[in-house]
């Protein structure tokens, strides 16, 4: 199996459940520095950082604290994926995936070319919610300058490429057991991002998370209409009322 489940860290984990209820996401595990919220298709867990911390993103005076959200997915069986996925980088040369003991337990590490880490943990449960959305999506980024490269270390881990109409570096992934994977190029160190994908109604979507008292846009580009609503994590920043923003764009059935 392979589900998305990036980890989001924040001081403000009940405005981060307000937003994540209100997106149509169900809670699934609460405990005190721990909450796992399913979607439609892949989960998104929420752990605790005390406020100010690095991990918490203060960021400087003046600016938005980001928070921190990392990368990550669920299997089943950990020797097994590692197994797998290594077998698959056999023709590419790599060896992306090692067993570890991390501070949260075993787990196996992935490390890609470019020196991005992401775990892959066994899930403590297997279903999806049935009570979620079946429309909303967790989707997770890999900004990387060597897109090509992060493309082939998901697929050595299973993610499925979805077609895309534009031929360029850009690569979007689902994972079989529910979430989106996409790459997107970019300079600088490779990092994470966060967002969601919705192939319901979008201006219903809209219109839940206005009446929920949540500011929210919807911005239509050339590739797509998307929804644009505050980061809970950026809510105070003082040289912006709305902070900074999370997006929630069409799904490939809504586009």
């Amino acid at each position: 199996m392979l589900r998305v489940r990036p980890i989001h860290f924040t001081s403000r984990m009940d405005d981060w459940e307000r937003l994540l209820t209100a997106l149509g996401l169900v809670k699934t595990v609460n405990e005190p520095t721990w909450r796992e919220f399913d979607a439609g298709s892949g989960r998104l867990a929420l752990h605790f950082a005390e406020e100010g911390s690095a991990e918490d993103g203060p960021g400087e005076q003046g600016t938005a604290r980001d928070g921190k959200t990392d990368f990550g997915v669920e299997v089943g069986d950990l020797a097994e994926f590692a197994r797998r996925t290594n077998a698959a980088g056999v023709e590419d040369g790599t060896s992306p995936a090692a067993l570890v003991r991390a501070d949260h337990g075993d787990t196996c590490r992935i490390t890609g070319e470019d020196g991005f880490g992401f775990f892959a943990d066994k899930a403590a449960h297997g279903a999806q919610c049935a009570d979620a959305d079946p429309a909303l999506a967790v989707v997770e980024v890999w900004f990387t300058p060597d897109a090509a490269a992060a493309a082939q270390t998901l697929r050595n881990i299973g993610a499925r490429l979805r077609p895309a109409p534009d031929a360029d570096e850009t690569a979007d992934f689902t994972a079989k057991n529910g979430g989106v994977l996409m790459v997107r190029p970019a300079g600088g160190a490779a990092r994470s991002g966060l967002g969601f994908e919705y192939t319901g109604d979008l201006s219903a979507l809209r219109d839940r998370l206005a009446a929920a008292g949540h500011r929210v846009r919807m911005t239509e580009e050339a590739y797509g209409r998307s929804l644009h609503v505050p980061n809970p994590d950026a809510a105070d920043r003082p040289d912006n009322p709305n902070g900074a923003t999370l997006w929630i764009s069409a799904g490939p059935a809504a586009a």
